[in-house]
């Protein structure tokens, strides 16, 4: 076997070794016997591949992309050879590519970085290089990274034909009926969580009944909960926090004035064109106002070292996070994996990313010492950046990203595989260099931008977005899942619709597609409410809600053993009122170095860099704090003190009330039965317990 010969082969290599290196026969035999056992293994391994039915596209592509492709991909080909595409892998190689994958010489091994091949790995390219290689007819192959989908123009695209009405449905369903609707109790309560991030009122629900579906759309994209719902969203992109993070992790003073500018940013439907522009260069547009001052705060969001112990490096730290959020949050591009060299898999360069640091470099921190002050505009104090002079040193590539070590100076640029020619940046204006608004302009006219935030809005919508990286679009990213679907949408959103995002919900929430029944042959994902849903849910359903708006955040208490385990005792704060405690969750105080344990347990994004989706994760401490938890119970105490209010004392009356409060329904026999024997022999507060533990209760339905 041809295993076996190279097996053999590697035992001369190590006799060779020991040989020359004078090894003792004992300790030669011993590696001989290793060699032996690896290969017996191995030669076991692969023989067993022969009867394993290999899919190419869901096993063996990924692998060759995530471990081959950086080398052997589209944009760079080492020894001319690709390994993106079945097609483009010549049967003459399949051998010698099973002994790069499988040699114990480091020096000819592949991939020659990180770690080898697993076993799993190896037997399936094994398996599938016996089975012919096979691969799809029409495998898409780029001949340059240039034609890679997402950077391609928007082009108005044909609805297919159809009886659908929604041209969504049209390019979901085609030909073919709609999948079955959900009823119309789980859609009222769906839409109400979805855009509200609350189940619906008691009101809500009788009106409900009696409204069309546009109604029902026209109230809830109406009600300002719906800014406050969708802004979290956004927030999570833009990596928002209340502090800077580190060891001090001090307070940001005034940012939560850019929370509450997204919050009336999408409560007014800004168009998203004009919303990139102000949070990239608010303070450069000619008609700039107090409001788009504060929006350029999204430049100022990141974490921060307030006494560095290398002051330079964390200058560019600090320049480093504002290219790396801005490239994922508005292009969905990994541009800062190119600080250091080339990106190894995305067709960027360290002149794009460094071309993209010199826009944002002219930007200083207004501080004295470790204290961050504010910029005053109009005797209200915004937290923002600010450019002291138009007159700015030159930026340099850095050589392995070493500020220590810079090389050839660069100019203001984008990326130059998204553009035929660079955009012509502003020349600077009296206060500021006004390169951040060249940049702005580009960005709302490049197709990427479009793509990416309609991608973001079906993602929360259905769970999963049709590019289902949703910080990635470049050639690593996953593919869209309907193409042509997304890029209508995206032609539609600029051309149609004006940039508002609210003419794109109301297009999604008409689709037969959105509306379908959950399950696992539709497009609507189940995914557990988000822990802000799920406690402003909490919240409304006992009538605790305190629905006070926008200002400084509210700061819950935090349990006892949280407090203790913290290492900076000093810096735990101290609880609002109860009252202020119950505003929405958006309006809590996040502090990088103590998460609210309630939060950091339900998953709460990641606010040291952009978030495009949040983990949602199943542990055992999240049962615990939903069903034993400070908030819960006493929020069960608020709910059953309401169900007594309401209801009276009869236990049947309670249990109806309790379940229209909760989960938008009567209860069944069943469960009503079952409910008030709970009560013969518990309180009312223990089943408002078990009410808010229910899965119906944190998920949407």
């Amino acid at each position: 076997m041809v295993f076996m010969e190279r097996g053999e082969r590697h035992a001369k290599v190590c006799n060779r070794i020991a040989v020359c290196d004078g090894l003792e026969v004992k300790n030669f035999s011993r590696i001989l016997r290793r060699l032996t056992t690896s290969f017996a293994t191995l030669v076991a391994l692969l023989a067993s591949t022969s009867t394993m039915a290999i899919d190419y596209e869901s096993q063996v592509k990924p692998l060759l992309k995530q471990r081959c492709s950086s080398c052997h991909g589209a944009f760079k080909q080492e020894s001319g050879l690709r390994l993106d595409a079945a097609k483009l892998i010549p049967s003459a190689i399949h051998e010698e590519l099973l002994d790069r994958l499988t040699t114990l010489d480091s020096t000819r091994r592949m991939p020659p970085e990180g770690e080898p091949l697993s076993e799993d790995q190896i037997k399936t390219v094994s398996a599938w290089i016996k089975q012919g290689a096979p691969g799809p007819e029409h495998e898409s192959v780029l001949s340059s990274p240039s034609e890679h989908w997402a950077f391609q123009p928007l082009r108005m695209v044909r609805t297919p034909e159809s009886d659908h009405a929604n041209p969504i449905d049209a390019f979901v369903f085609g030909e073919l009926p709609a999948s079955a609707s959900a009823s119309p109790t789980a859609l009222m309560r769906r839409v109400y969580l979805e855009m509200l991030g609350m189940p619906p009122t008691l009101r809500q629900q009788e009106q409900f009944n009696s409204r069309s579906w546009n109604d029902t759309l026209d109230q809830v994209l109406s009600n300002p909960d719906y800014g406050q719902r969708w802004a979290r969203h956004w927030l999570d992109v833009v990596r928002y926090a209340d502090t800077n993070g580190y060891e001090r992790d001090a307070e940001k003073p005034f940012v939560w004035r850019y929370r509450d500018y997204v919050i009336d940013a999408f409560n007014d439907d800004k168009p998203f064109d004009r919303f990139v522009m102000e949070q990239v260069a608010g303070d450069e547009l000619t008609d700039a106002t107090l409001e788009s001052h504060v929006a350029t705060g999204f430049l100022r969001l990141g974490h921060w070292d307030d006494e560095p112990a290398d002051p330079l490096t964390d200058r560019f730290d600090q320049l480093d996070d504002i290219v790396n959020t801005t490239s994922q949050a508005f292009l969905g591009l990994t541009l800062g994996c190119a600080r250091c060299h080339d990106h190894k898999f995305e067709p960027l360069t360290q002149q794009d990313y460094y071309g993209l640091v010199d826009v944002f470099a002219p930007l200083e921190r207004p501080r004295e010492g470790r204290k961050e002050l504010t910029v005053k505009i109009d005797g209200v104090e915004v937290y923002s950046w600010h450019e002291p002079n138009t007159t700015v040193p030159a930026t340099h590539i850095l050589v392995r990203g070493s500020p220590l070590r810079p090389a050839k100076p660069v100019a203001p640029a984008v990326p130059a595989i998204l553009v035929s020619k660079q955009p012509e940046f502003p020349t600077a204006g009296k206060t500021t260099t006004r390169r951040r608004l060249g940049l702005a302009q580009w960005l709302v006219q490049h197709p990427l931008t479009a793509r990416v935030i309609v991608n973001r809005i079906w993602q929360y919508h259905f769970g999963i977005g049709l590019v289902e990286t949703s910080n990635d679009f470049g050639l690593s990213g996953s593919p869209p899942r309907h193409q042509k679907l997304l890029d209508w949408l995206a032609y539609w959103f600029v051309h149609d619709a004006n940039w508002s995002i609210k003419k794109l919900h109301r297009l999604i929430l008409t689709s037969q597609a959105w509306q379908a029944a959950k399950g696992p042959e539709t497009l609507v994902q189940y995914r557990r409410l988000e822990v802000e849903a799920i406690r402003d849910s909490m919240l409304a359903v006992s009538g605790a809600l305190n629905s006070e708006c926008a200002g400084p955040p509210m700061r819950p208490s935090i349990p006892l053993a949280a407090v203790e385990a913290n290492t900076d005792r000093a810096s735990v704060w101290a609880p609002s009122s109860l009252d202020q405690a119950s505003r929405r969750s958006i309006y809590a105080f996040i502090k990088r170095g103590l998460v609210i344990p309630m939060f950091e347990t339900l998953d709460l994004a990641d606010t040291v860099s952009s978030c495009s989706q949040r983990q949602i994760t199943t542990v055992a401490p999240q049962a615990l704090t939903l069903f034993n938890g400070e908030f819960t119970q006493q929020q069960a105490i608020y709910f059953a003190d309401r169900l007594r209010r309401e209801a009276g004392n009869d236990h049947g009356s309670q249990v109806r009330l309790a379940w229209q409060l909760a989960l938008c329904r009567l209860p069944t026999v069943a469960e009503e039965r079952s409910s008030i024997q709970f009560l013969s022999q518990e309180t009312l507060e223990q089943l408002c317990r078990v009410i808010f533990n229910l899965n119906e209760f944190v998920y949407s339905e």
